[in-house]
């Protein structure tokens, strides 16, 4: 079961993607995979902020270190 969160994300991938074509499909398959990737780099950013707050700063560079090896790895711009 999906939670409320994944649900936005689908529901603003379908806004911006819409149609049965497979191209259209395929569009919005991107999209909503590329938001779930955004998703994950900018838990990433709370972490940092978080560790910040607490004076981690290793692990608030660490956090940022996930951030961009997320954004490489999936190929996503920050």
């Amino acid at each position: 079961m999906m939670n409320e969160r994944i649900k936005e994300l689908w529901e603003q991938a379908a806004k911006t993607t819409q149609g049965d074509s497979w191209d259209e499909q395929t569009q919005f398959m991107e999209r909503f995979a590329e938001l779930i990737v955004r998703e994950c780099m900018r838990m990433c950013e709370v972490t940092e902020m978080s560790f910040v707050t607490h004076d981690c700063d290793i692990e608030a560079s660490g956090a940022i270190t996930v951030k961009q090896f997320i954004a490489e790895h999936f190929g996503v711009e920050d």
